[in-house]
């Protein structure tokens, strides 16, 4: 239970379907301090005011963050109000393992998703394995994603009814058998529909606002983030176009992804946008907008949800962002590590480091981390 309105309908959803619910919520550490009472439960501030035709019971938080003194105070709230118990799990050294992958990502040069590695080592690693602990038989999250009998016979994951908030493609990377210890409660709903049943309960958080950022990246300025975790990391550079030429210079090429127009400072009279990035020659390659197109890619640390790995090419649907359009494509297993995606039309702007996600109609197949960008040739 992070505090937001989706969690907080899951759980309340659960509780009226007999469900024995425990409520968590995972302290990482990553925005406020949390200070701990005698009895190891976090000691929360109430401190969210009142406002004209809004009047949150105490410990309601407007803060749009993830993971705050805040939001835990409203895991809390809700918990206590729907009569389950609600325990604070402190994940502060194993977070450090997202922040240290977030940062050395941008270093080498590629574009991390931190959302997606957390829901793997963590949402469905190491909250699972408490789970296990307390002799829990299943997880549930707030995600807009389905479970259901595929065809085959076993659970699959799909897509969320709503297309707008569908969360599919972040959960990607938990373990096949792990489909079968899940509850994704509001997987059905769309998102008007979740505040309207949170405020028909009473739920005083029906209409907090949504997260909108990295939870240790509050104010949106990663740079400032990897420049205090690795002090002298971002260090200005040539901006090159696609014969070596140099154009401008840079702050640093953590600064850009493939794709990228905004932010280059050219004067050329026509539009460049980021081709290639060389972290190690801290170099950024800029041309037109065709010179960002790919064929395909390469991704590793493959994980299928399915029974059988497709060795030979299988007609597929791909997301490569968490916010983009699937697109048509053929994928093949290289390896039990890697896989091979090739579109059918070029696409724009895949940057290594995101991840790829494979789809039959809405079914999650599986998906992995891109590593290498196949231009139309190769």
């Amino acid at each position: 239970m992070s505090g937001g309105v989706d969690s907080s309908v899951a759980a309340a959803l659960l509780k009226q379907q007999g469900h024995d619910v425990v409520g968590c919520f995972m302290r990482l550490g990553s925005v406020d301090s949390i200070e701990r009472g005698d009895d190891g439960a976090c000691d929360l501030p109430t401190d969210a005011p009142s406002t004209p035709g809004n009047s949150p019971s105490p410990g309601r938080s407007n803060r749009q963050g993830c993971c705050s003194v805040g939001d835990a105070a409203d895991g809390r709230l809700v918990a206590a109000m729907l009569g389950i118990p609600f325990y604070v799990i402190n994940f502060r050294a194993d977070f450090g393992r997202i922040i240290n992958y977030f940062v050395d990502e941008y270093n080498a040069g590629r574009t991390p998703n931190p959302c997606v590695r957390c829901n793997q080592w963590l949402k469905f690693g190491k909250l699972l394995e408490y789970a296990r602990s307390i002799d829990a038989d299943a997880i549930a999250t707030g995600h807009y994603a389905r479970l259901e009998r595929a065809a085959d016979g076993r659970t699959g994951l799909y897509r969320g009814r709503s297309t707008a908030k569908d969360q599919s493609y972040v959960l990607f990377g938990i373990d096949r058998d792990v489909l079968d210890r899940m509850f994704l409660p509001i997987g059905d709903l769309e998102k008007l529909q979740v505040r309207q049943l949170a405020e028909e309960m009473g739920l005083p958080v029906f209409d907090k606002p949504d997260s909108q950022e990295i939870c240790f990246v509050p104010d949106n300025q990663y740079a400032n983030l990897l420049d205090r975790e690795r002090p002298g990391s971002l260090q200005p550079g040539p901006i090159l176009d696609g014969e070596g030429r140099v154009l401008g210079q840079h702050q640093g090429h953590q600064h850009f992804t493939i794709g990228q127009r905004r932010g280059l400072s050219l004067s050329l009279g026509h539009p460049v946008y980021v081709v290639q990035k060389d972290a190690q020659a801290n170099t950024i390659t800029v041309g037109p907008r065709c010179q960002t197109l790919a064929a395909g890619l390469i991704a590793d640390e493959a994980n299928w949800l399915l029974p059988e790995v497709p060795a030979s090419p299988r007609p597929c649907l791909v997301q490569c962002r968490a916010h983009g359009g699937a697109v048509a494509a053929t994928v093949q297993s290289l390896h039990p590590d890697r896989l091979r995606v090739d579109f059918d039309t070029p696409q724009p702007a895949i940057s290594p480091g995101q991840a790829v996600v494979v789809y039959d109609g809405n079914r999650v197949l599986g998906g992995g981390w891109i590593r290498q960008v196949l231009a139309p040739q190769d």
